[in-house]
């Protein structure tokens, strides 16, 4: 490098919002402009600018609802200070939901100041519509969106996965496979007609499973005139191991691949934490031209219990235990809570949270959860309840005696005080009256209204 300087390739970090499974909810991640080359890359996460908690995963933990009031944003640790943009996510809808960044900057069509907030409404549902054109031959094909677009969303093409400008018209025997996107939410691929192009769509791009757990992995795919001769593969690609590449996977007694028409399943059982990756579902020697192909984003997480405020507490305070995961699971779980490996026997429906309020000293002990019809439970973790300090009957007493005393001996001490101010007032007087007897003798006999008010 000229004069021996040093360039370096700083990441932006953004936080992206996604549709969830569960209507009016979404999630979060924690994405960077290129690969990280730090190894392991651990994600902070902050809360109203607070720090809320760091982890490995760059899934937010919770599902999100409506909280127009609350921001989030993330960093990577050792590099707190290149913090993402602040994000607030507001009405919810079946259709739609509405993300407010704190930087302009993150909405790329609007012409603001970069220090500026900005609004993007995203839909939870993206597809390309095909329509005849007016020329019986060809098509039209248009972006349909759940919700109305604005020009705060930028919409973009994509001709065979690569970008490309809005296509206008497209013969009918197009062996080109479309898609289009707002922002970092794509649509699935389609052909104009499918038996002329290769297209792969996913059922779930994003799943979070447990750790021991088994995951079905769901692939759509149209094969040109149904050539089912033609292989049919899945590769792993650990996108935070730029070194390592695509990984071919190959059937195991923990691994296998299932085609029923034209789909293909790749179920992972026994799963651990080496399994979290993305995979991709390619068909044949047509890999190659699909260099950019989004595939299914897998974590596997484990369970924690996490106390809030403390796990040392004071008898009577309000405690809420959390069975915690490293991504937002996908489906509703039933959970079992634990105490000193005994199960709680609780009326309610048991869901990850667990409550008490008020807390005492009977609840103190090793807690653990797990996720019915799963073996494996989280580590125990300690809860530490403190006693109340009772006062006894001898220090109520003691007390009140104390309450009593006190105001007196202040009084006496006031008198007392006021006593001696008046002192050198009465020795003035006798002084004057060995010089005028007289004047002072009628003075004295007076009532002593002066002395009285004194006092």
């Amino acid at each position: 490098m000229p004069g021996g300087e040093i360039h370096l390739l700083v990441a932006d970090l953004q936080v992206k919002v996604f549709p969830a499974t569960a209507e009016k909810t979404v999630s979060l991640m924690c994405s960077s402009s290129c690969p990280l080359t730090e190894s392991p890359v651990v994600y902070i996460w902050y809360k109203n600018t607070e720090f809320l908690y760091q982890d490995s995963s760059p899934w937010y933990q919770e599902l999100i609802s409506s909280e127009e009031s609350v921001t989030y944003s993330c960093a990577l640790k050792g590099y707190e200070h290149l913090r993402a943009p602040e994000v607030s996510v507001a009405s919810l809808t079946s259709a739609c939901f509405t993300v407010t960044y704190a930087k302009g900057r993150m909405c790329s069509n609007q012409q603001r100041p970069e220090d500026e907030p900005c609004s993007i409404t995203y839909p939870r549902e993206i597809q390309v519509h095909v329509q005849k054109a007016e020329d019986w031959w060809d098509f039209k094909l248009a972006c349909n969106t759940s919700c109305p677009q604005t020009e705060a969303q930028t919409i973009t093409w994509y001709k065979n996965r690569k970008l490309e400008p809005a296509p206008q018209q497209v013969s009918s025997s197009s062996p080109h496979s479309y898609s289009c996107a707002v922002e970092h939410l794509f649509s699935d691929e389609v052909c104009v007609q499918d038996k002329y192009c290769f297209t792969v769509n996913y059922v779930n791009r994003r799943i979070c499973a447990l750790q021991g757990s088994s995951v079905n992995i769901s692939s759509e795919y149209s094969d040109p005139y149904n050539q089912q001769s033609k292989s049919k593969s899945w590769y792993k690609n650990r996108r935070s191991d730029m070194a390592a590449g695509e990984e071919l996977i190959t059937n195991t007694d923990r691994i296998k691949f299932h085609g029923v028409m034209n789909s293909h399943i790749l179920t992972i059982n026994k799963l651990n934490k080496n399994d979290s990756a993305e995979y991709i579902f390619r068909i044949g020697s047509d890999a190659g031209r699909w260099p950019a192909v989004l595939g299914v984003t897998l974590v596997v997480t484990d369970l924690k219990v996490k106390f809030s405020p403390s796990e040392e507490v004071t008898e009577g305070q309000r405690v809420t235990l959390t069975c915690r995961t490293s991504c937002p699971l996908t489906d509703n779980m039933n959970y079992i809570w634990y105490l000193n490996n005994q199960p709680l026997n609780l009326t309610k429906t048991q869901s990850k949270y667990l409550v008490l309020d008020p807390v005492s000293s009977e609840h103190a002990g090793n807690y653990s959860c797990k996720v019915k019809m799963l073996q494996k439970s989280s580590l125990q973790k300690m809860l530490t309840v403190h006693r109340r300090r009772k006062w006894t009957q001898a220090a109520i007493g003691y007390v009140v005696l104390l309450l009593v005393i006190i105001p007196i001996i202040i009084f006496l001490w006031i008198r007392r005080k006021m006593t001696s101010i008046q002192s050198p007032r009465t020795e003035t007087s006798f002084n004057l009256e060995e010089i005028s007897p007289g004047q002072v003798y009628d003075d004295i006999s007076a009532p002593p209204i002066e002395e009285d008010d004194i006092l």
